[in-house]
Protein backbone atom coordinates (compact mmCIF):
# COMPACT_ATOMS: atom_id res chain seq x y z
CA UNK A 1 0.00 0.00 0.00
CA UNK A 2 1.12 3.53 -0.95
CA UNK A 3 2.03 5.84 2.07
CA UNK A 4 0.10 8.47 3.14
CA UNK A 5 3.25 10.44 3.31
CA UNK A 6 5.93 12.01 0.92
CA UNK A 7 8.89 12.53 2.78
CA UNK A 8 9.07 10.62 6.65
CA UNK A 9 11.81 11.66 8.69
CA UNK A 10 12.84 10.08 12.00
CA UNK A 11 15.26 11.36 14.63
CA UNK A 12 17.77 12.91 11.83
CA UNK A 13 20.87 13.68 13.01
CA UNK A 14 23.93 14.84 10.75
CA UNK A 15 27.21 15.75 12.57
CA UNK A 16 29.90 17.56 10.98
CA UNK A 17 33.65 17.58 11.90
CA UNK A 18 34.66 21.81 12.09
CA UNK A 19 36.90 22.55 8.53
CA UNK A 20 35.55 19.21 6.89
CA UNK A 21 33.27 15.93 7.06
CA UNK A 22 34.21 13.71 9.83
CA UNK A 23 34.94 9.76 9.20
CA UNK A 24 33.91 7.29 11.70
CA UNK A 25 36.02 4.69 12.49
CA UNK A 26 35.32 0.69 13.33
CA UNK A 27 34.99 1.86 16.77
CA UNK A 28 32.97 5.08 16.30
CA UNK A 29 30.49 3.46 14.64
CA UNK A 30 29.69 0.97 17.75
CA UNK A 31 29.92 3.51 20.24
CA UNK A 32 26.90 5.37 21.27
CA UNK A 33 26.21 8.69 20.05
CA UNK A 34 28.19 10.66 23.15
CA UNK A 35 31.49 8.37 22.86
CA UNK A 36 31.21 9.46 18.88
CA UNK A 37 31.13 12.75 19.46
CA UNK A 38 34.87 14.45 19.62
CA UNK A 39 35.61 18.28 20.70
CA UNK A 40 36.42 19.24 17.03
CA UNK A 41 32.76 17.77 15.89
CA UNK A 42 29.08 19.80 16.24
CA UNK A 43 26.13 18.10 15.25
CA UNK A 44 24.38 20.13 12.51
CA UNK A 45 21.09 18.42 13.03
CA UNK A 46 20.03 16.24 15.64
CA UNK A 47 16.38 14.34 16.41
CA UNK A 48 14.49 16.14 13.75
CA UNK A 49 11.09 14.03 13.36
CA UNK A 50 8.45 15.07 11.02
CA UNK A 51 6.28 13.98 8.16
CA UNK A 52 4.88 15.45 5.19
CA UNK A 53 1.77 14.66 3.17
CA UNK A 54 1.78 14.59 -0.44
CA UNK A 55 1.04 17.77 -2.06
CA UNK A 56 1.94 19.38 1.32
CA UNK A 57 4.25 22.73 0.69
CA UNK A 58 6.18 23.40 3.41
CA UNK A 59 8.52 25.94 4.21
CA UNK A 60 11.80 25.88 6.30
CA UNK A 61 12.80 29.00 8.78
CA UNK A 62 15.65 29.75 10.28
CA UNK A 63 19.13 31.81 10.87
CA UNK A 64 22.11 31.01 8.93
CA UNK A 65 24.08 27.66 9.62
CA UNK A 66 21.30 26.15 11.84
CA UNK A 67 20.65 22.79 9.48
CA UNK A 68 18.03 23.98 6.88
CA UNK A 69 20.06 23.08 3.66
CA UNK A 70 21.63 20.12 5.18
CA UNK A 71 17.93 18.92 5.70
CA UNK A 72 17.24 19.65 1.98
CA UNK A 73 20.26 17.88 1.21
CA UNK A 74 19.03 14.74 3.66
CA UNK A 75 15.52 14.70 1.89
CA UNK A 76 17.38 14.77 -1.76
CA UNK A 77 19.52 12.13 -1.22
CA UNK A 78 22.54 13.38 -1.31
CA UNK A 79 23.77 13.80 2.11
CA UNK A 80 23.55 10.52 4.25
CA UNK A 81 22.81 10.63 8.39
CA UNK A 82 24.32 10.16 11.15
CA UNK A 83 21.57 9.22 12.64
CA UNK A 84 17.96 8.37 12.11
CA UNK A 85 16.65 8.31 8.39
CA UNK A 86 14.67 9.49 6.13
CA UNK A 87 12.23 8.08 3.31
CA UNK A 88 10.99 9.51 1.22
CA UNK A 89 7.98 7.87 -1.51
CA UNK A 90 8.79 9.28 -4.80
CA UNK A 91 11.22 10.86 -6.71
CA UNK A 92 13.04 14.12 -6.07
CA UNK A 93 13.73 17.10 -8.63
CA UNK A 94 16.30 18.84 -6.58
CA UNK A 95 16.15 22.80 -7.14
CA UNK A 96 19.09 23.52 -4.52
CA UNK A 97 22.73 24.34 -6.16
CA UNK A 98 20.60 23.71 -9.10
CA UNK A 99 24.09 24.99 -11.83
CA UNK A 100 25.61 21.45 -9.99
CA UNK A 101 26.06 19.19 -12.62
CA UNK A 102 26.78 20.88 -15.54
CA UNK A 103 29.86 20.75 -17.41
CA UNK A 104 31.56 24.05 -18.55
CA UNK A 105 33.29 22.59 -21.63
CA UNK A 106 29.61 21.13 -23.39
CA UNK A 107 27.08 23.48 -25.14
CA UNK A 108 23.94 24.41 -23.71
CA UNK A 109 22.14 22.43 -26.33
CA UNK A 110 24.73 19.23 -24.49
CA UNK A 111 24.02 20.15 -20.88
CA UNK A 112 20.22 19.87 -21.45
CA UNK A 113 20.48 16.41 -22.84
CA UNK A 114 23.14 15.41 -20.76
CA UNK A 115 21.57 17.01 -17.12
CA UNK A 116 18.09 15.75 -18.08
CA UNK A 117 18.70 13.01 -18.74
CA UNK A 118 20.86 11.82 -15.57
CA UNK A 119 17.80 13.33 -13.40
CA UNK A 120 16.26 10.29 -14.89
CA UNK A 121 14.56 11.99 -18.05
CA UNK A 122 14.03 9.40 -21.46
CA UNK A 123 15.83 10.80 -24.48
CA UNK A 124 12.73 10.66 -26.17
CA UNK A 125 10.74 13.01 -23.24
CA UNK A 126 14.18 15.51 -23.67
CA UNK A 127 13.73 16.01 -27.53
CA UNK A 128 9.80 16.43 -26.71
CA UNK A 129 11.13 19.17 -23.74
CA UNK A 130 14.06 20.34 -25.54
CA UNK A 131 12.25 23.66 -27.12
CA UNK A 132 10.60 24.63 -24.18
CA UNK A 133 13.80 24.46 -22.00
CA UNK A 134 15.57 26.60 -24.13
CA UNK A 135 12.81 29.48 -24.38
CA UNK A 136 12.18 28.59 -20.42
CA UNK A 137 15.71 29.76 -19.85
CA UNK A 138 15.79 32.64 -22.82
CA UNK A 139 18.72 31.25 -24.21
CA UNK A 140 17.55 30.53 -27.74
CA UNK A 141 20.76 32.26 -28.62
CA UNK A 142 23.18 30.82 -26.60
CA UNK A 143 22.38 27.04 -27.91
CA UNK A 144 26.02 26.31 -29.07
CA UNK A 145 27.74 28.53 -26.96
CA UNK A 146 29.83 26.52 -23.90
CA UNK A 147 28.48 26.37 -20.89
CA UNK A 148 31.74 28.00 -19.49
CA UNK A 149 31.35 31.27 -21.48
CA UNK A 150 27.20 31.75 -19.64
CA UNK A 151 27.21 34.23 -17.24
CA UNK A 152 26.10 33.06 -13.69
CA UNK A 153 22.21 34.34 -14.33
CA UNK A 154 22.12 32.77 -17.71
CA UNK A 155 23.42 29.41 -15.49
CA UNK A 156 20.83 29.64 -13.41
CA UNK A 157 17.95 30.10 -15.68
CA UNK A 158 19.03 27.15 -17.52
CA UNK A 159 19.51 24.93 -14.24
CA UNK A 160 15.71 25.84 -13.41
CA UNK A 161 14.78 25.51 -17.00
CA UNK A 162 16.05 21.80 -16.96
CA UNK A 163 14.70 20.73 -13.49
CA UNK A 164 11.56 22.23 -12.83
CA UNK A 165 10.51 20.18 -16.10
CA UNK A 166 10.99 16.93 -14.25
CA UNK A 167 8.13 15.31 -13.38
CA UNK A 168 8.63 14.20 -10.39
CA UNK A 169 6.41 14.50 -7.45
CA UNK A 170 8.41 16.62 -4.57
CA UNK A 171 10.10 19.49 -4.94
CA UNK A 172 13.15 20.78 -3.27
CA UNK A 173 13.44 24.53 -3.54
CA UNK A 174 16.81 26.04 -1.96
CA UNK A 175 16.69 29.79 -2.15
CA UNK A 176 16.90 29.36 -5.63
CA UNK A 177 14.47 32.64 -6.36
CA UNK A 178 16.77 34.58 -4.97
CA UNK A 179 19.19 34.99 -7.52
CA UNK A 180 18.46 36.31 -11.58
CA UNK A 181 16.51 39.51 -12.14
CA UNK A 182 12.76 40.29 -11.72
CA UNK A 183 11.29 39.48 -14.71
CA UNK A 184 12.78 36.11 -14.62
CA UNK A 185 11.73 35.41 -10.59
CA UNK A 186 7.93 36.05 -11.67
CA UNK A 187 8.73 33.30 -14.24
CA UNK A 188 10.12 31.39 -12.02
CA UNK A 189 7.40 31.85 -9.67
CA UNK A 190 4.44 31.02 -11.88
CA UNK A 191 6.33 27.98 -12.89
CA UNK A 192 6.01 27.01 -9.04
CA UNK A 193 2.61 27.95 -9.04
CA UNK A 194 2.13 25.34 -12.06
CA UNK A 195 3.54 22.55 -10.14
CA UNK A 196 1.96 23.21 -7.10
CA UNK A 197 -1.95 23.22 -8.70
CA UNK A 198 -1.07 19.72 -10.41
CA UNK A 199 -0.87 18.48 -6.65
CA UNK A 200 3.28 18.30 -6.23
CA UNK A 201 4.89 18.29 -2.79
CA UNK A 202 6.83 21.06 -2.20
CA UNK A 203 10.00 21.23 0.61
CA UNK A 204 11.12 24.87 0.77
CA UNK A 205 13.86 27.16 2.28
CA UNK A 206 13.67 30.72 1.96
CA UNK A 207 14.41 34.28 4.30
CA UNK A 208 12.16 35.63 2.05
CA UNK A 209 8.81 35.72 4.51
CA UNK A 210 6.69 37.14 0.95
CA UNK A 211 7.77 33.83 -0.62
CA UNK A 212 7.06 31.59 1.98
CA UNK A 213 3.88 33.05 2.48
CA UNK A 214 2.97 32.83 -1.44
CA UNK A 215 3.67 29.15 -1.77
CA UNK A 216 3.39 27.60 1.83
CA UNK A 217 0.56 26.37 4.16
CA UNK A 218 2.84 24.92 6.64
CA UNK A 219 6.48 26.06 8.57
CA UNK A 220 9.25 23.90 10.27
CA UNK A 221 11.32 26.18 12.11
CA UNK A 222 14.83 24.92 12.55
CA UNK A 223 17.22 26.48 15.83
CA UNK A 224 20.51 25.30 16.24
CA UNK A 225 20.12 22.31 14.46
CA UNK A 226 16.87 21.10 16.23
CA UNK A 227 13.17 21.42 15.34
CA UNK A 228 11.78 23.82 17.69
CA UNK A 229 8.39 24.65 15.86
CA UNK A 230 6.31 22.65 13.33
CA UNK A 231 3.13 24.57 13.00
CA UNK A 232 0.93 26.52 10.25
CA UNK A 233 3.07 28.86 8.58
CA UNK A 234 1.74 31.97 10.35
CA UNK A 235 2.42 31.10 13.13
CA UNK A 236 6.42 29.78 12.75
CA UNK A 237 6.86 33.24 10.92
CA UNK A 238 5.49 34.94 14.12
CA UNK A 239 7.88 32.53 16.36
CA UNK A 240 11.02 32.93 14.33
CA UNK A 241 10.49 36.71 14.05
CA UNK A 242 10.05 36.99 17.76
CA UNK A 243 13.19 35.21 18.57
CA UNK A 244 15.21 36.94 15.94
CA UNK A 245 14.13 40.55 17.53
CA UNK A 246 15.06 38.79 21.03
CA UNK A 247 18.49 38.32 19.59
Amino acid sequence: MASEFAIEATDLGVRFRRGRRGRRSIKDLFGGATRRTRPDEFWALRDVSFTVRHGESIGVVGRNGQGKSTLLKLVAGVLLPDEGRVKVNGGVAPLIEITGGFVGDLTVRENVRLTAGLHGMPRAEVARRFDSIIDFAELRDSIDTPYKHLSSGMKVRLAFAVVSQLEEPILLVDEVLAVGDKAFREKCYRRIDELLSEGRTMFFVSHNERDLRRFCTRGLYLDKGVLALDAPLGEVLDRYNADYAAG
